[in-house]
């Protein structure tokens, strides 16, 4: 599990782990890792570490040779790392861009290069993409953010026709609003916000299931269901009210 040291990551992690998995933790902080895989003695299921920066295909590689060898071929894979960083129109950067694609696009993608190859061999495995309930549809501030989820999404739709032929079942997950040190610097009102440890027993109950796509709150992703289905002006008028105050 990837993005596995804080939030909802986390949550989902000592979750399974509770549930009897052995969870390969990975995030790049070593420590942090450590104290989870600590926390974990005593537990059905226990947390390893394996510190990985993701955005690095060579260490990918490394880290998942490193955890095959140490406990076996990965059965379930949750590619959860990721980042945001808000963007107004007027403080456009192709430097945020770059930096939200290496990490949430290119560094799920790197994951999923190295576990195709064992998963297609054995001919079973499942793979769960986090991505967003805003990459349904462009929203104020979040252009390089809602562009990397959307890409997210694309690709994983892309890929279920093919996968579903090698018996290797990917899915989908669009979490709303999750409390993390993230969405806690948000000025914003989040509606139906919820607690990492809520979104970790709705997260874990779509991984058990055969679902391919995993929307929680279940009322955030009708709502986002809903505006992207608008025609654009009825879109458009909605995510214009999004939009935040000037402060100056």
């Amino acid at each position: 599990m990837t993005g596995a040291s804080y939030g909802i990551g986390r949550a989902l992690a000592a979750h399974m782990a509770k549930e009897g998995w052995q969870v390969a933790a990975s995030a790049r902080s070593r420590a942090d890792l450590d104290d989870f895989a600590l926390e974990s003695k005593g537990w059905t299921g226990t947390v390893h570490a394996f510190p990985c920066d993701i955005t690095d295909p060579d260490n990918v590689a490394e880290i998942v040779s490193g955890i095959e060898a140490t406990l076996g071929s990965i059965e379930l894979a949750v590619l959860n790392a990721g980042t945001h960083q808000a963007m107004r129109a007027k403080d456009f950067s192709a430097y945020a861009f770059r930096t939200l694609t290496n990490i949430n696009l290119m560094g799920t993608v790197n994951c999923i290069e190295q576990l195709l190859p064992g998963m297609y061999a054995r001919q079973a495995g499942q793979i769960a993409v986090v991505a967003s309930v805003a990459g349904y549809r462009g929203l104020p501030t979040s252009a390089a953010y809602g562009m990397t989820k959307a890409g997210l999404i694309n690709m994983t739709e892309a890929l279920k026709p093919e996968l579903d032929l090698a018996n290797i079942q990917i899915q989908l997950i669009c979490p709303g609003f999750v409390r993390t040190p993230l969405t806690d610097k948000n000025e914003f009102e989040m509606p139906f916000l919820m607690e990492p440890e809520d979104a970790a027993k709705a997260f874990y109950k779509g991984l058990m299931s055969r679902r391919f796509e995993i929307v929680f709150p279940w009322q955030m992703g009708l709502i986002f269901k809903f505006i992207g289905l608008l025609p654009a002006p009825m879109a458009f008028a909605i995510t214009r009210r999004m939009i935040p105050e000037d402060k100056d």
